[in-house]
């Protein structure tokens, strides 16, 4: 794939941000063209109806496009909604556990999957399959560790947790129980399995869009759980039987999905060559960490380290306010970490080039050199 280096476009820095992250700039300089009008419709696309034919086709193109990148096949609908995950964090209880006496399971690896278990708890019974908190989400469980109850509803997971930077290599076994994975920060990110997954939900501003439109992906028979006296908007159905046009959806952010999309399909190479070159990314400052010394401390345990954050800490506190201030002044900017893990977070999402990566690795080592001298 092709690498762009972000400040050879105007005043562009790198930017680490965990969401709203780096786009691909092809895709910004496509929505930059076709902002004032679409070609072949004379309106842009802030202004289209979502009922025109041109966002019909934009939204044909672009459910056709993700199926294809993921392998969806008959058994999924995939639509597009609003609200982010956190709305998925209430719909998914909402229409797979209201009204049934089996427990959803919950396996909490860091601070979204302990925000989606909250949601769940409004709508039934929760059963915790295994809790991480106890070492503050560094790792995940190991085999045997997960404790299911009987028959659970279903089970779910946190692909990814952007935090503490711990990521699932594999997905858990859960037996015969439909599995449900807020996929939000590695969306797009590496080839997933979809038929293992009965509901699959992840908003689009960190690998795959902007802000505005979350996919979820969810297996035709789930959809039966949904009962009646749901409000019509957070029933999956609505969206399934509308074509996720119930509403007016967020056009915007549908076509900069559609174009994120063919830059992974047509520059990228699809999703194995993107899992390549995020591994590549990770690996170049897992490397730094590991070779430091002690200097930089990862925060996830090896073997779960996320490809798509990198956190870690410093000496001090105060160590790691130069670290910042240096690295804005550098223009690699908003790295500081979470304040409940503290330290430094790097967010290496699909668009973020190789060159930015490795701008960071020039400077962490420089300024490790310079405090050890």
């Amino acid at each position: 794939m092709t690498d762009h280096g972000a400040v050879s476009i105007g005043e562009r820095v790198f930017n680490f941000s965990p969401g709203p992250a780096v786009l691909p700039l092809e895709v910004l300089e496509r929505a930059r063209e076709e902002l004032l009008a679409l070609p072949g419709v004379g309106i842009s696309v802030l202004e289209i109806s979502h009922r025109s034919p041109a966002f019909d086709r934009i939204l044909s193109e672009t459910l056709s496009d993700l199926r294809t990148l993921l392998g969806v096949g008959d058994d999924h609908e995939v639509v597009f909604l609003q609200g982010g995950a956190s709305l998925q964090f209430s719909m998914v209880p909402m229409n797979l556990l209201r009204g049934r006496t089996a427990a959803a399971d919950y396996v909490v690896t860091g601070t979204w999957g302990a925000t989606a278990i909250k949601e769940a708890r409004r709508e039934g019974k929760v059963h915790v399959a295994w809790d991480g908190k106890a070492t503050n989400y560094d790792r995940l469980p190991e085999a045997g560790e997960i404790s299911l109850s009987d028959a659970p509803a279903y089970v779910h997971i946190t692909s990814n947790e952007t935090i503490q930077g711990v990521q699932w290599k594999k997905e858990p076994d859960v037996g015969a129980a439909p599995l449900v994975c807020d996929c939000s920060s590695d969306f797009l990110s590496r080839p997933i399995d979809v038929g293992k997954y009965g509901l699959i939900y992840a908003c689009a501003q960190k690998n795959a869009g902007i802000a505005g439109v979350t996919a979820v992906i969810i297996r035709k028979d789930l959809l039966e759980r949904s009962r009646d006296d749901l409000p019509t908007m957070l029933d999956y159905r609505t969206h399934v039987t509308n074509g996720s046009r119930p509403n007016t959806p967020a056009v915007f952010a549908v076509y900069v999905l559609g174009l994120v999309c063919r830059w992974i399909r047509d520059t990228v190479g699809g999703l194995d060559s993107m899992a390549r070159h995020n591994r590549g990314k990770a690996k170049v400052l897992y490397d730094v960490l590991d070779a430091s010394g002690g200097f930089y401390t990862g925060h996830a345990r090896p073997g779960v380290r996320s490809d798509m954050n990198v956190t870690f800490r410093l000496p001090d506190e105060a160590t790691e306010k130069e670290f910042v201030k240096g690295a804005t002044a550098r223009g690699l900017v908003d790295l500081k970490g979470h304040r409940s893990v503290g330290g430094i977070r790097a967010s290496i999402y699909n668009a973020m080039p190789m060159e930015g990566v490795t701008a960071l690795r020039d400077y962490m080592l420089e300024f490790q050199q310079a405090r050890q001298a």
